[in-house]
């Protein structure tokens, strides 16, 4: 059996294409270059944050100071695991805290802020200009102007010591309402008009219709919600007095604090920086590309 030329089988496959990046211009190929270096660069915090909480005590404080890790070592999670053994409260109670109000903030902020957004948007009630406004308004307090009535709140509702201690106060997103209303904005009247003309309720037009067309900024303003949430001490601080109510966060706060030494427990502040850290990078990489379509304004033109 004869076997065909590469010049020959070249000619014989008419769809075969140069590479991608063959046919792009140089200005192109500098622009590529130059995207690559910098998402590198981007990228190193991200590497130092990992291969600092896997690094040995010697390795932690050495200088210069190494981006990676020379002896990788599990130790600074062994450490921030022992640190609670001999305490009455684990550490996986103030992991489990920072899940709950976590994952109850975000369900409770997003539907919160569609709800909203949706009769500020196609009901067009008395005043409806003024109340947006006002919600856009509240962007310009600085969060410490509101601690105090928050607190008085707080404290009044009975709630202290509560889950919903921690979620009532980050429950008021005015970020997620204009999201969510810039979405709503261009879903068409008549669409609405013609479900209500086939006997749809409110409640079948806002889960049906609306929330399919918003999920670019639901799942935005859901990271937005997880990252306050997750990170978040204030509720800890000022509304939790018994310790099995405080979060994760408020827990690495207290690590290095009070020590005789600046070197103690380094290690396991580390360790706590990467288990905060990841959580919030698998929710973006999970949800990036809903973030990417609301900053692009998508939805029916």
């Amino acid at each position: 059996m004869k076997v065909m030329s590469a010049e020959k089988l070249g000619k014989l496959i008419p769809w075969r294409r140069r590479s991608r990046l063959n046919r792009l211009g140089p200005f192109e190929k500098f622009a590529v270059l130059l995207l690559v270096v910098l998402s590198i660069f981007m990228l190193m915090p991200l590497v130092y944050i990992l291969n600092h909480a896997l690094k040995p005590y010697q390795e932690l404080f050495i200088y210069p100071p190494n981006i990676f890790a020379r002896h990788p070592s599990f130790q600074n999670f062994v450490e921030l695991l022992a640190i609670t053994k001999g305490t009455a409260i684990p550490i996986t109670r103030y992991i489990f805290n920072s899940v709950v109000v976590a994952i109850l903030c975000v369900i409770i902020v997003t539907v919160v802020s569609a709800m909203c957004a949706y009769p500020i948007s196609k009901h067009k009630f008395p005043g409806h200009k003024l109340v947006f406004g006002m919600i856009l308004l509240t962007l310009l307090f600085a969060p410490e102007t509101v601690a105090i009535p928050r607190y008085l709140v707080v404290s009044k509702l009975g709630i202290m010591n509560t889950y919903l201690g921690h979620i009532m106060p980050m429950v008021a997103v005015p970020t997620g309402v204009f999201l969510m209303k810039q979405f709503i904005d261009q879903l068409p009247n008549e669409l609405l008009d013609s479900a209500k003309m086939d006997g749809a309720r409110e409640y079948t037009i806002f889960m049906k219709i609306v929330l399919p067309v918003i999920m670019p900024a639901v799942a935005t303003i859901g990271i937005i919600a997880f990252n306050a949430a997750w990170g978040n001490t204030e509720t800890s601080t000022l509304f939790m007095q018994q310790e099995e109510m405080k979060t994760f966060p408020f827990y690495i706060s207290t690590l290095t604090s009070g020590m005789a030494n600046s070197v103690a427990r380094q290690g396991a502040a580390a360790a706590a920086a990467l288990l905060m850290f990841l959580p919030n990078l698998i929710i973006f990489l999970l949800f990036q590309s809903k973030v990417i379509a609301t900053m692009a304004h998508s939805g029916i033109k």
